[in-house]
């Protein structure tokens, strides 16, 4: 036998293989309590990092991008939601990441 009859065969496997579909993945709501966001400190307990936000912040100093997150993700009522009353108080750039980060994700839920 020659090499090309194995060439046709072998492409439409390729091919078959590539039209193949896997199952969509379901949506599971986290199941937590409604996450006050005014809270003084973060609640006991690290939440694992993978499920930790991610944000691309770079260029701000670092009280900017903590206060982001945690006004997007109180916006978002997510379980990492959390307003720091001390540091929003005292620290203009936190207050200014916080307020920025509210603002921008209220809309997006």
């Amino acid at each position: 036998m020659n090499n090309q009859s194995f060439v046709v065969p072998l492409s439409l496997l390729f091919i078959i293989s590539a039209c193949s579909s896997t199952p969509p993945k379901q949506n599971v709501p986290l199941q937590s309590d409604s996450p006050s966001s005014l809270q003084t400190e973060r609640p006991e307990g690290p939440l694992p990092p993978s499920t930790r936000p991610k944000y691309n912040l770079g260029g701000y100093p670092l009280n900017t991008q903590q206060g982001y997150i945690d006004g997007c993700e109180t916006a978002k009522n997510s379980s990492w939601a959390f307003k720091d009353l001390n540091r929003y108080d005292r620290d203009d750039q936190y207050r200014m990441g916080w307020d920025d980060g509210f603002a921008l994700c209220k809309g997006k839920k």
